[in-house]
Formats: C-alpha cells, sequence, structure tokens
C-alpha cells in the first residue's frame, strides 16, 4: 500500500516532533533526579533517538504489512524486541558518552522502567499505525471499488445503448430494399438520413448526458427514416416549455420510447396516427410524456414490455440508483409512458 507523499511528509514531521517533546521530557525528569543538564540532555536525546528509530522500524513495517486476525501476537513479539533494543542501546552507549559512577548506577536501577516506558511507546505507536494503515487501505479498496462498479455501469449502459440499434438498422435496411424498386429517389433519401442518425448515434456513444434540444435533433434524424417508412400514416407532435430546451438527460434515451410508441401505433393498424411528445420542468424534474394510439384489442401493452421501455428503465436505475422515475399507463385506448429525469 503506497502512502501519498503529503501523507508521508506529515508523518515524518510528527515523528520529529514527538522525538523532539520525548527528549525534552526525559531531560527533565533526569535533572530533578539531580543530575546535570548536559547529562540529562545526552540521555533524553539518545533515548529519544533509539525510542524514534524503533518507533519508525514498526510503522514502516505495519505500512506495508498488516496482521491478520490470530497473528497479533507477532506485531507484540515485535514491540517487546524493540523495546529491548532501545534499553540494552541505552544501557551499553550511554556509559561510553558518561562515565561516572553515580549515573551508572542511576542507569543500571532504571532499565527495568526504561524498557516498559518503551515498549508502551512502540506499542502505541503500532496501534496507531495499525488503525491509520486500516483505514488507509479500506479507503483505496472503497475507492477501487467505486471505481470497478463505475466501469461496470458505464459498461452497461454502453451495452444496452449498443442493443437499441440493430433491429432498427435491419428495418430501415429491409424499408429502403423495398423502396428501391419503385421509389428510388426516397431510397436513395432514406441512405442519406440514416447515414446522418448513425453518425449522430457515434458521436453521442461517447456522451452521458445532453441537453433536450439535442436530443430532439437527434430524435428529428429518427423520426424522419420513420415517416419514410410509413409515410402519411406517421404524424408526429413535439411540444415542449422553451424553459425544457437547457435540460440535461441521458443520450439517445427517447429513442426507445418513441420507438415503443410507433410499434404500439402502427404495426396492429392501417389508418394515420400521431405520436406526441410533451416536455415540461417541475419541481426539478424534466418531465418528459411519449403518446400513442392503440387498439386494445390488438397490442394489448403492459408495463414495462419490451426491451426498449425496459432497457430505459435499467438505464435510468443505473444512472440515478431511483425505480420510481419511469411510469406508462394504458386508458382511453392511449398508451403514455412518462419519464422524470432529475435536474441537479
Amino acid at each position: 500500500m503506497e502512502v501519498p507523499s503529503i501523507q508521508t511528509s506529515k508523518l515524518y514531521a510528527a515523528f520529529v516532533i514527538c522525538g523532539l517533546v520525548w527528549a525534552a521530557l526525559q531531560t527533565y525528569i533526569i535533572h530533578s533526579f539531580g543530575f546535570l543538564w548536559f547529562t540529562a540532555a545526552t540521555d533524553g536525546l539518545l533515548s529519544s533517538i533509539l525510542l524514534s528509530c524503533a518507533c519508525w522500524l514498526i510503522n514502516n513495517n505495519l505500512r506495508y504489512y498488516q496482521p491478520g486476525k490470530g497473528s497479533y501476537i507477532n506485531l507484540f513479539i515485535w514491540c517487546v524486541a524493540l523495546g529491548g533494543i532501545c534499553t540494552a542501546g541505552c544501557r551499553y552507549l550511554l556509559p561510553l558518552i558518561n562515565t561516572d559512577q553515580i549515573y551508572t548506577g542511576f542507569l543500571a536501577q532504571s532499565l527495568t522502567i526504561r524498557f516498559f516506558t518503551d515498549f508502551l511507546a512502540i506499542g502505541w505507536m503500532a496501534m496507531i499505525s495499525l488503525l491509520w494503515f486500516s483505514q488507509l487501505d479500506q479507503k483505496e479498496t472503497l475507492k477501487r471499488k467505486t471505481e470497478a462498479e463505475q466501469l461496470a455501469r458505464e459498461a452497461e449502459l454502453y451495452n444496452l445503448r449498443q442493443q437499441l440499434q440493430p433491429h432498427f438498422l435491419f428495418n430501415s435496411l429491409n424499408s429502403i430494399n423495398a423502396l428501391i424498386g419503385f421509389k428510388p429517389d426516397e431510397a436513395r433519401r432514406m441512405i442519406h438520413q440514416l447515414s446522418d442518425f448513425l453518425r449522430g448515434t457515434l458521436k453521442k456513444d461517447d456522451q452521458l448526458q445532453v441537453s433536450l434540444t439535442e436530443e430532439l435533433a437527434h430524435l428529428n434524424l429518427y423520426l424522419d427514416i420513420e415517416k419514410v417508412r410509413f409515410g402519411h400514416r406517421l404524424q408526429t407532435e413535439i411540444s415542449c416549455d422553451p424553459k425544457c430546451g437547457s435540460a440535461i438527460l441521458p443520450s439517445m434515451l427517447l429513442q426507445p420510447l418513441v420507438e415503443n410508441a410507433i410499434k404500439f401505433g402502427l404495426y396492429d393498424t392501417i389508418g394515420e396516427v400521431t405520436v406526441s411528445i410533451r416536455g415540461e420542468i417541475e419541481d426539478g424534474y424534466l418531465n418528459l410524456m411519449v403518446q400513442n394510439p392503440y387498439d386494445p384489442q390488438t397490442s394489448k401493452p403492459k408495463k414495462g414490455t419490451g426491451f426498449g421501455l425496459r432497457g430505459v428503465q435499467r438505464r435510468l436505475y443505473l444512472l440515478y440508483a431511483r425505480n420510481d422515475l419511469m411510469e406508462t399507463h394504458a386508458s382511453d385506448d392511449l398508451y403514455t409512458t412518462i419519464i422524470k429525469i432529475p435536474q441537479l
């Protein structure tokens, strides 16, 4: 686990400050026993250096290795060993600096208390380091999990968008094939429209959110193609509040709703059918309603039927983590789909 450089710098600064405080405190305590300031300062400084090195070692060890459950005994042994090394260092190094017999006797008598003091200090450092690096590890794990979930969500959204195209493309190509024989001009116009539509789709694949104005412009390309297929039988009405133009929604969200309306409205009838699209801003939501007439005896639409509506509902859940942003109604020979897009 890698610790950010800023946090590492703060950690080293904390070591230095704590070491100086420890040295000052021990110097004062030893001086209170009647020893000279030089003797007390030498003792405090050397003890602090040894203890700081031991604390740095245990901290650095826990940065890269964290004991699992049941293996804390190893950490305890480490603390005991480091405490013993610090005590031994004072025992054999301090007499080399100060050979005064009174001080040497004081040093020998204080080894036990020095050991337990060093052990407790190192133990505290081990506990703090364990908690600190565990927290950092949890944050890093959560970050990776969030990024993985986001990538999976984006992949699923991309897959959903891609699944909306094939059947529409096949229908369009079949229509072009049918028009080539007796209406070649219409076939050529439809090819150009299909080309513009697919080009726009490729551009929008990388866009997660678009304005309603952009979405309607792309939707009109789709409707132009469908109008070539169905001729005068397909009529559309688009009525949106002027405030809706800059509202944001997921790209290519309206097409499957309109495609569903055309499917239920025209496939089982031979007369003219009007598909209406309305939009308004209300209570922080962009409300979009797609409405089409249907014959309840032949169409029998059901809530959430078809991949188009299921795909839209799934996309809304993936983007907003809510299942209440889409609803469908069938009444008075009208099939209505309503979606609400939160405007953050």
